[in-house]
């Protein structure tokens, strides 16, 4: 259940229409899913959060869309966000992803959370090799 429920007509609204639309047209999709019509309460927030998103996860760069997708879907599991899990996975679906890749990745995240949990509970000196400062 959400703490807040979003506005009513939210393209009245000059500032969240021109962020929707850019939306529609980066994405080339009519849809805005629910991500953006809950924090459009407040337009910097809406404007800010897009902004960094779709330069992020839009914007060429050195690593490719279902890649930005996996890793992004990955911590969302790591910090238990259900609603990015689900988003992400969709995304990475619709840039390729396979129900195998899909299945890796979940083995991946799993193995880094145990020994995650492993190296943190022992609390593990850093080796000297891995560490820049000393390199």
């Amino acid at each position: 259940m959400s703490t807040r429920k979003p506005s009513a007509n939210l393209e009245k609204n000059s500032r969240v229409k021109a962020v929707f639309d850019d939306i529609r047209r980066v994405r080339k999709s009519a849809f805005i899913n629910n991500m953006w019509h809950y924090i459009a309460f407040d337009e910097d927030l809406l404007e800010r959060t897009w902004a960094d998103v779709k330069r992020v996860m839009s914007e060429p760069s050195e690593i490719e869309p279902m890649t930005k997708e996996l890793i992004y879907l990955a911590v969302s599991i790591a910090n238990s966000c259900t609603y990015c899990v689900h988003s992400h996975t969709a995304a990475a679906r619709s840039k390729g992803m396979s129900d195998k890749q899909y299945a890796e990745l979940i083995k991946i995240v799993s193995l880094a959370a145990r020994t995650n949990h492993i190296a943190n509970g022992l609390q593990i000196p850093v080796d000297d090799v891995f560490d820049a400062d000393k390199n």
